[in-house]
């Protein structure tokens, strides 16, 4: 099933998006939903609409976190002259730099270089802490894309990423959460990104250093996970800058695809 969080009049609601998966727009239905999926379950309402009649938003904003796992591709370690680590490497984003589907984010003034990468998202589901690998699949709500946004001269800079990966915006989440993968289909899964249309990124999940199945495990450890919680799983290689003006899209195969617009 593929939830989103939609807003048609005013408060955002949460929706289940009905129509075959590589249906256009204008196919496609939300079916209205009770309530929070995370806490009160999926329970369709009666009420649908087209969703060219509703504008989406990101599919969760995270009550507690989002954690990063950086340099979990050979090819985009060495791309930026890194060594691939010899376990799961951590930063966190708040909440606050969560934006949705096709929503624009404004570029710091304090940076001029701004890069994309087109990441797996994994969506926790329930509370969980020391997550054995072959228990992943009980705590995952879902799977959706993610662009985890980084400014680059930030990064080199600062001591810390806090900066570089954690502005307002540096997480674009969406379109929905595709809750019907387990961590085995995404084992190989094909990741794109594209600069207004052009190919700048094409990976498979098959090429990450550590899967979701460990990645999950180990995160658990360091951190209690909450429901709505969530994990980038890393990128392929090929990342690059933005400027104002540009749009990216992030696909990720049996997800859907994530645009980004970018101004100053």
């Amino acid at each position: 099933m593929r939830i989103a969080r939609f807003v048609v009049d005013a408060e955002p609601q949460y929706g289940l998006i009905e129509g075959e998966p590589d249906a256009p727009d204008q196919d496609l239905e939300v079916v209205v939903l009770h309530g929070d999926p995370f806490f009160q379950g999926i329970q369709p309402t009666t009420t649908r609409h087209r969703l060219t009649d509703v504008r989406l938003v990101a599919p969760i904003i995270p009550r507690s976190k989002i954690v990063g796992v950086g340099r979990n591709w050979a090819d985009h370690a060495s791309e930026l002259g890194n060594k691939v680590p010899d376990s799961p490497q951590f930063f966190l984003k708040p909440n606050t730099s969560v934006v949705g589907p096709g929503e624009p984010v404004t570029l710091p003034s304090w940076t001029e270089q701004v890069s994309y990468e087109a990441e797996l998202a994994v969506v926790i589901g329930t509370i969980c802490k020391d997550v054995p690998a072959e228990r992943v699949d009980d705590v995952v709500f879902g799977y959706t894309v993610g662009n985890d946004l980084t400014a680059r001269d930030a990064q080199k800079a600062d001591l810390q990423w806090a900066r570089a990966k954690g502005f307002d915006g540096a997480c674009p989440l969406g379109p929905w959460i595709e809750t019907g993968l387990k961590s085995a289909d995404t084992e190989d899964l094909g990741i794109r990104m594209e600069l207004d249309g052009e190919l700048v990124q094409d990976g498979r999940t098959a090429d990450m250093v550590f899967g979701v199945r460990e990645i999950v495990s180990t995160v658990s450890q360091a951190f209690t996970l909450l429901p709505g919680d969530v994990i980038l799983t890393g990128t392929p290689a090929g990342v690059g800058l933005v400027e104002a003006g540009q749009r990216t899209e992030a696909t990720v195969e049996g997800i859907g695809t994530l645009a980004t617009l970018y101004r100053r």
